[in-house]
């Protein structure tokens, strides 16, 4: 990884390290989860940076892809165990917090889904429960050869129904019953085969291939990739002719924006598009 510049760290900080560094390659933002030490598990203070930092990308020019990795041997492990765990001891047993933390990092999913920019998982080590859910909430994802995946919450009596929702949306419904209800743990061939990940390459490949592919789509154009994204996720929960009646809607005004003249006319007149800015 190339050296960070101070100016690209976020400002959530934890015993005196930044929680998640951020690093701009070009017109890629490559998101690190820094608790190395932890398995980057997906503590309070983690996913508000995640969130805050994707929050952040989607309003940037300069920006057209975001890549998020974990540093060190882990992609993530999920939620903070020891950190829920110590709430126990509330009043209330821990109920506000759990709920809490639970709508956190649910909300921090779906601005991935929400956002403007395709999002890229590129999976080091194990990625297992929210850590699964994480790699599942991506647009896109590259895993290294050695990445292993699980919802394994079913083995502590946790059943994993928020990474269920991310899951079941990537696989079919018999695969992600087996995860859910096994919690064992799916190589990187296999949760390819599944359709959890798009590709597998070697372990010291992962963020260089998955940044390359943020590149190769920030060289399509800005505004068309915010309409596709926003359109796929939209449809893939109607019913298939309020689907295809909403799909026809984005197609006629994707038509009528200035990328797709550009783009036909560039087609027809056989020439490089010069895509609007």
């Amino acid at each position: 990884m190339k050296q960070v510049r101070a100016k690209d760290l976020e400002p959530q900080r934890e015993h005196g390290t930044s929680v998640l560094l951020r690093e701009d390659r070009g017109q890629v933002a490559l998101l690190t989860l820094n608790r190395p030490e932890t398995r980057n598990c997906l503590s309070e203070e983690m996913i508000a940076a995640l969130h805050a930092a994707i929050g952040e990308i989607a309003g940037s020019d300069a920006v057209r892809a975001i890549v998020i990795t974990g540093a060190g041997s882990a992609f993530s492990s999920g939620h903070d165990l020891k950190e829920m765990t110590a709430h126990r001891s509330d009043p209330d047993r821990g109920r506000a917090y759990f709920a809490k933390i639970m709508k956190g990092c649910s909300e921090m999913m779906l601005a991935i889904v929400r956002s403007p920019k395709p999002v890229i998982a590129a999976v080091n080590g194990i990625a297992t429960a929210a850590g699964c859910q994480l790699v599942a909430s991506c647009d896109l994802a590259v895993a290294s050869e050695d990445a292993r995946f699980a919802t394994p919450g079913v083995n502590i009596g946790l059943f994993c129904s928020t990474p269920m929702v991310a899951l079941s949306r990537n696989v079919s419904r018999k695969a992600a019953m087996e995860m859910l209800l096994l919690g064992d743990m799916v190589g990187a061939a296999e949760a390819a085969a599944l359709g959890l990940v798009n590709r597998v390459v070697e372990p010291d490949e992962t963020v260089n291939a998955a940044v390359e592919l943020g590149r190769k789509i920030a060289e399509k154009p800005k505004a068309t990739l915010k309409i596709g994204k926003e359109a796929f996720y939209r449809q893939l929960e109607m019913p298939l002719d309020e689907a295809y009646a909403y799909a026809s809607t984005v197609m006629v005004e994707n038509m009528l924006h200035a990328e797709a003249e550009e783009g036909i006319g560039a087609f027809l007149e056989k020439r490089q598009p010069s895509w609007p800015r």
